[in-house]
């Protein structure tokens, strides 16, 4: 096997260059192992607005020596609060470095995460390693190696291929061609990013409401974008909404009216939502949609990774984080050496039972359900005390609960402080 060569030989073709391709990439070349990136777009670039890195990812990407660009992008979250639609206080709780961990929780505009991870790959094996323009139209494989063809494109050769090509993943389709449609799931998201002043810490998280009315994730993701103090706040809207509302494009155009009237009266002193949303740059919109759990990734020399494995609820921010636990996996037991087809097995056997589990804990259990617990109790009505509704111990539970499914509880983060990460 020629490793990396100028005829496309690698020993892992990478199919996909976004989040979850090109940190494969990092931690492949840290791992001592070859690779070629191929990704559909002719430009890379990352579509969508904001993401969170929680600890169990930051610790990743920062062990990838990556800390100091993702700092200097991104806003490090100090905390996280919980109000009704009424804007009464339910619960506020740190996070990251403000909470114990030993990493940060980062918010970041996901086009700034992207381009983070693009520039190390370019900066540590050079831009010939990753190759745009190349739409993957299938994969096959023999004894010694996969080949993976393209549109108008020369077909590659490799070790091995692993799929990180999304939520519509060719090499999927391929291995599970009568999957059907994406599952959905009741509640159409709006997005936005807009500029304005900080609130309340400049650096805080918060959730609002519930999805009988709106329920509204809001946080900033660039500080003092303007030279004024002024941030890019990061918005999400979800509602309740039977019908399945839109096309599963995360570049879909939303329209603020068919929401706004929703949220008319939130404006709670620190912060106006339906101003917010009015001056968004743009909005976008998007069904929340996942796919049941699949009963394998890996088929011999190829595997799935990411949203190609796993499509998930955008909660808890999930998605990402675990594309990138995917990849600690995959580099570690491609690392041991010997045959890569029991190292995809390997690494199915771990990634693909613990994502399972976050995908179903979404459906039931999102990170959120505090607010659903509150909006239940009360008749989704104002209350006179917080505790007079829910325990501050029920809501630590609640809350602690779905850190241990998504794996980023301080226990067990603790367990692995002094580990190597791959």
């Amino acid at each position: 096997m020629d490793s990396g060569n100028d005829n496309g030989a690698a020993d892992v073709v990478i199919i996909g260059g976004g989040i979850g391709g090109l940190t494969l990439a990092l931690m492949l070349h840290r791992a001592g192992i070859a690779f070629r990136v191929y990704e559909a777009v002719p430009e890379l670039r990352e579509v969508g607005v904001g993401i969170n890195l929680l600890p169990h990812a930051s610790r990743e990407l920062i062990a990838l020596g990556l800390e100091a660009d993702l700092a200097r992008h991104a806003i490090i979250t100090r905390e996280s609060c919980f109000f009704n639609r009424f804007g009464q206080f339910i619960h506020r709780e740190p996070v990251g470095r403000y909470a114990g961990y030993p990493w940060p929780q980062f918010s970041i505009h996901r086009a700034d995460l992207h381009d983070t991870l693009l520039k190390a790959v370019i900066d540590r094996v050079g831009p010939d390693r990753v190759r745009t323009g190349w739409a993957c139209t299938g994969v096959e494989q023999d004894e010694d190696g996969v080949t993976v063809h393209f549109k108008d494109r020369p077909s590659q050769r490799g070790a091995i291929a692993v799929a990180c090509d999304g939520t519509k993943s060719v090499v999927r389709r391929q291995f599970f061609p009568d999957e059907g449609a994406p599952l959905y799931s009741g509640i159409n998201m709006w997005r936005g990013v807009t500029v304005q002043a900080p609130f309340l810490t400049g650096a805080s998280m918060v959730r609002i409401g519930w999805l009988n009315t709106a329920k509204l994730l809001v946080y900033p993701i660039r500080d003092n974008v303007d030279g004024q103090g002024n941030q890019l706040i990061n918005w999400v809207m979800d509602v309740a909404t039977a019908d399945y509302p839109a096309e599963q494009d995360w570049n879909q155009a939303g329209e603020i009216g068919d929401f706004i009237d929703r949220v008319r009266d939130w404006r709670f002193g620190w912060l106006d939502v339906p101003e917010m949303c009015r001056n968004a740059e743009r909005v976008l919109e998007y069904p929340m949609v996942d796919r049941d759990p699949l009963p394998r990734w890996s088929h011999g020399r190829i595997s799935l990774l990411g949203d190609a494995a796993h499509p998930m609820y955008p909660r808890g921010a999930n998605g990402s984080a675990q594309a990138i636990l995917d990849c600690v996996a995959l580099s570690r037991e491609l690392g041991k050496g010997g045959d890569p087809v029991q190292a995809l097995a390997r690494y199915e056997a771990e990634r693909l039972p613990a994502t399972a589990k976050v995908v179903l804990t979404n459906r039931t259990s999102p990170p959120d359900a505090i607010l659903r617990e509150v909006a239940v109790r009360t008749g989704d009505a104002p209350f006179r005390r917080i505790g007079d509704v829910i325990s501050e111990q029920e809501i630590l539970e609640l809350s602690s609960s779905y850190e241990r499914v998504a794996g980023y509880d301080k226990d067990t983060l603790r367990a692995k402080e002094e580990a190597p990460t791959w």
